[in-house]
């Protein structure tokens, strides 16, 4: 199943694991819009106003046109630290927990 047809109609958000970063800023080069590095080496998810959201465990949406990057930055990312999940029940459908 494609990652757009997966994801049609459903909400998703993303959020990193810091503990589990590796500062390699993968996700950052696949989706700018999403991810950024701190000064701290380490990658953060970013809320619609471009602010880094730096809270424990701090989620944003992953708008649609921009998934298949964000999916593909969790497939590439040596931590295995991003995980999204569906907004509606919480489940985990892409990243290290994904069933």
């Amino acid at each position: 199943m494609s990652v757009q047809r997966e994801a049609e109609g459903e909400a998703l958000e993303v959020w990193i694991d810091q503990d589990l970063c590796t500062g390699d800023g993968i996700c950052a080069q696949y989706a700018p819009e999403v991810f950024e590095l701190d000064i701290d080496g380490l990658a953060y998810v970013k809320g619609p106003d471009d602010e880094l959201l730096q809270a424990t465990g701090a989620a944003t949406r992953v708008p649609l046109p921009i998934l298949t990057d964000v999916v593909d930055s969790v497939k590439e990312c040596p931590g295995e630290c991003i995980h999204v999940r569906r907004v509606a029940d919480g489940v985990e459908v892409y990243g290290p927990d994904a069933g």
